[in-house]
């Protein structure tokens, strides 16, 4: 992979994203800033997590001309959280250069936007409503424009923005430059850049190259009853320091969060209920790692680009493979190791190997961990935290009180108390037991279905009795 010091980038910028933690470009930044460099039209291919956002962020605040007091770079998103990344990324690589950029979207205070427009940033990142909002109360002039970009292009298709996306790239200037970013490129997408975009050159970055090397992909054979107890078993015995755990509706979000919470973990829920307050709230704590867990829906999490997140959780089975790749994309992003967790009953079998067929890959089956494999997970970890604390050394306050509760209890029983305080040992309600569970092998032993699940047969089914006659002595 190439330097970002190859692009001949300016020195604000290079200082910005050595600050940020990158030292290689990836495959779509490699091919996508050379060419919007070059000032030309670009369609790419690639899904979230491959580092887009700097593909194209980088170009635009290199030609922004910050002295300008007009908005010169437009970005649209499918929804507020992305346009929020999107923004905060921006403003982080122009720094330096001292370009801004301002997130405009729905639920916010259109207000307190209003107010944000006075400071003349220099890009602005909207959803398409919202964006259309400002244009038609003139609160937004974009006659001065010199980019646009469509993030998450055929998101913003499948959730019926076309004809505002059409009406936007009708009042922007013709003289700009149009950048597309999309997961897919289906044919309305297609005729959209036939009709806005000026020979725009076509970059591709293949989906196994997102989803395949940096992410271990794992399925649990699971009855429904056992998800939760199974899903705790695994959080204590792998400890990931960022967790997202995807379920299907909004209800069974709120139900995780409050169950997830009581054990004693450190959750917060998102989904499309939520007020943008509270939102924004639970997202900054897991951004920050002040939380470990976000449970969400498949709608609430799009367009989430965390980099930190280590592990993901299909707590229920995606309902078809796009949704798979989009959720285990969460994890393993920018060359980073990730894991992928689905829950899968016996009648989701054959759904499990659709999403196989379609990704191209076999996921591997784990068996469910144990108890006592759980225990001593959560063990390990309060080890390593307790030596993490003797090496910082910053312990000096407690020192006299550790002599004295050695003069009185030897340091073998001492040490061993305090372990067991410090871990946070797994709720020993026995896991039910179920047909579904025995059933799972059903390939290698069919007879199991044909008799009862404790290992005996039924007993027939007595003939009901009519009058005191059996069915077939009844007289006529």
């Amino acid at each position: 992979m190439p330097n970002f010091s190859e692009f001949g980038l300016s020195d604000a910028v290079l200082k910005a994203i050595a600050g940020m933690g990158f030292e290689e470009a990836t495959p779509i930044q490699e091919m996508a800033i050379p060419i919007a460099m070059a000032g030309k039209d670009l369609i790419g291919q690639a899904q979230t997590g491959t580092g887009k956002t700097a593909a194209f962020a980088i170009p635009m605040i290199e030609k922004c001309l910050p002295e300008q007091g007009h908005i010169q770079g437009l970005v649209i998103t499918p929804t507020r959280e992305l346009a929020v990344q999107v923004a905060e990324e921006i403003n982080t690589i122009g720094q330096y250069k001292r370009v801004m950029a301002l997130p405009i979207y729905g639920g916010q205070d259109i207000e307190r936007q209003i107010r944000a427009l006075k400071n003349r940033p220099q890009i602005i990142v909207a959803t398409p409503g919202r964006l259309m909002d400002h244009m038609r109360r003139r609160l937004v002039r974009l006659q001065h424009l010199l980019f646009v970009v469509l993030d998450e292009a055929d998101e913003m298709l499948n959730m019926g923005f076309r004809e505002d996306i059409e009406n936007i790239l009708s009042d922007v200037p013709a003289e700009r430059q149009t950048m597309l970013f999309s997961a897919t490129i289906p044919q309305p997408i297609q005729e959209l850049a036939r009709r806005f975009m000026r020979d725009p050159e076509f970059i591709a970055i293949k989906a196994k190259e997102v989803t395949v090397p940096n992410t271990e992909q794992y399925y649990f054979q699971v009855h429904e009853k056992q998800k939760f107890d199974v899903l705790c078993r695994l959080l204590d015995l792998q400890s990931p320091d960022a967790a997202i755990v995807f379920s299907r509706t909004k209800r069974r979000v709120d139900e995780l969060y409050d169950a997830l919470t009581k054990r004693g973990y450190s959750a917060e829920a998102i989904h499309g209920d939520l007020t943008q307050a509270r939102r924004d709230s639970v997202m900054r704590k897991f951004k920050k790692g002040i939380t470990e867990i976000l449970v969400a829906t498949d709608v609430a999490a799009r367009g989430l680009d965390i980099s930190t997140v280590t592990h993901v959780f299909n707590f229920d089975i995606p309902q078809d493979p796009d949704s798979y790749v989009h959720r285990i994309g969460r994890t393993g992003r920018l060359g980073k190791p990730g894991i992928a967790s689905t829950f899968v009953t016996y009648r989701e079998s054959s759904h499990l190997e659709l999403i196989e067929r379609a990704i191209k890959r076999k996921i591997i089956r784990k068996p469910v961990p144990t108890i006592h494999e759980a225990i001593e997970g959560q063990q390990r970890l309060t080890v390593e935290k307790l030596l993490q604390a003797v090496e910082e050394a910053d312990n000096q306050q407690y020192t006299e009180l550790a002599r004295k509760l050695l003069e009185n209890t030897d340091a073998i029983s001492l040490l061993a108390a305090a372990l067991k305080i410090l871990t946070k040992e797994p709720d020993l309600t026995p896991v039910e037991i179920t047909a579904d569970e025995r059933w799972i092998s059903k390939k290698n032993k069919p007879e199991e279905k044909r008799g009862r699940a404790d290992g005996f047969r039924r007993k027939p089914a007595r003939a009901k009795r009519e009058g005191g006659y059996r069915r077939k002595d009844k007289p006529s």
